[in-house]
């Protein structure tokens, strides 16, 4: 009989960490435990305001920041759940619910001047985003395998537009921004591969956890990538503001929530 798709160890994948080695229910814990950093973190602003950040006025508040932060919140539950049970529904909604927060940040964030030539409208993108995003989660049964690559490859686009942007733009805290968020994300792919393709001499010198370092990694890289959306979206949608990049609680602190503040009259980036 065909098991369910419910049932534990039903996913087409299994990282490298051993399977119920430290709880007879947690089929992968370290994964399962790191995973749950994508349910603790928001948008920058709103880490600032939980931690009582005092943040420049008037500061940029997300036009869908609400939506964002609750795809981040069923990012992480989805996440914790398919690396407890390993299930086949578990990856889906794990991988689903990336797929929808990127469909949500393009369509609400992604530069005019950047849509294709018969686009004329962003109600008209979002359509466009919107299509995308169900035939993508339709192909995504096909083989669910693939899932995991095609969405670490939506990565190089954004590294792409953020080069186009950083070209345009002489701040040098943008720039040193960009490339915090860069070195973050090359150690959490750097992770994940390891994970996926040297699993064997890990395992041999047991230490299977770097799928666990890819979730916090990758978290950190957002971090600075939200900020970054938000300042290069004021430039086009609110050109009466100059953007102003900040850390909280200070510059010099070696661990910082980025954040945007907004500061009158604009100049040019």
């Amino acid at each position: 009989t065909m098991p369910s798709i419910f049932s534990y160890q039903s996913a087409e994948v299994d990282w490298c960490e051993g399977n119920f080695e430290r709880s007879p229910v947690i089929a992968e814990y370290y994964n399962t435990v790191s995973g749950r950093g994508g349910t603790a973190w928001g948008t920058p602003q709103e880490l600032g305001h939980q931690m009582g950040a005092n943040l420049p006025s008037p500061h940029f508040e997300l036009p869908a920041g609400g939506g964002l932060l609750l795809c981040f919140l069923l990012a992480g539950i989805f996440s914790t759940y398919f690396h407890m049970t390993l299930s086949y529904v578990g990856q889906l909604l794990d991988e689903l619910s990336i797929l929808w927060s990127l469909a949500v940040a393009y369509s609400f964030w992604y530069p005019k001047v950047y849509f294709p030539r018969f686009i004329k409208s962003r109600k008209h993108f979002m359509w466009l985003s919107g299509v995308t995003t169900v035939v993508s989660t339709l192909l995504s049964f096909i083989k669910p395998a693939l899932n995991a690559y095609a969405l670490n490859c939506i990565a190089f686009h954004l590294l792409y537009l953020t080069w186009r942007e950083l070209k345009k733009c002489k701040d040098r805290r943008v720039h040193r921004m960009a490339a915090v968020m860069v070195m973050w994300w090359v150690l959490a792919i750097s992770s994940w591969i390891s994970d996926r393709w040297l699993c064997g001499l890990w395992q041999a010198i047991n230490f299977p956890y770097f799928h666990s370092f890819w979730h916090v990694l990758i978290a950190l890289s957002l971090l600075y990538l939200c900020p970054l959306v938000i300042y290069f979206d004021v430039n086009y949608e609110m050109p009466s503001f100059r953007p102003k990049l900040g850390y909280w609680p200070s510059d010099s602190w070696p661990i910082v929530v980025p954040y945007i503040a907004l500061e009158e009259p604009h100049k040019q980036c």
